[in-house]
């Protein structure tokens, strides 16, 4: 019972980081894999399942707030479809420790990223003035 009670708490959690903008995986994830003994294929198809209703309420708002362009649409859907399967069949056959590490690598770059965009963003603007 106890185990359940932590698995809401992660999908609180990672809910509630989704709808303010940083990505819930980027905390379901971890925690499914770390504390909660999920296997990091799991935790990543729980993630995109747990990711489909909230893509469809947020394209349907977007649809009725007039915030999507449907030009040059298949531009990006073609390509992510595409890779959207590569990574899935790549991901079955990665081991699961290897697809493991790669995700920490991910995080530590997209932090690393996310940390610096202030700075970056200044130095573009004084560079474009």
């Amino acid at each position: 019972m106890l185990n359940y009670v932590w698995f809401f708490i992660a999908s609180a959690l990672s809910g509630v980081l989704g709808g303010m903008g940083m990505g819930g995986g980027t905390i379901l994830i971890p925690v499914l894999t770390i504390f909660l003994s999920v296997s990091q294929l799991g935790a990543q198809g729980l993630n995109l399942i747990s990711f489909l209703p909230m893509a469809i309420v947020s394209l349907i708002l977007h649809f009725k707030n007039k915030l999507v362009n449907l030009k040059g649409i298949l531009f990006v859907i073609v390509p992510a479809v595409l890779f959207a399967i590569g990574g899935s069949v790549l991901s079955s056959i990665i081991n699961a420790g290897v697809l493991k590490r790669a995700f920490g690598v991910f995080l530590v770059a997209l932090s690393v990223v996310q940390f610096l965009s202030p700075t970056i963003a200044k130095k573009l603007k004084k560079y474009s003035a």
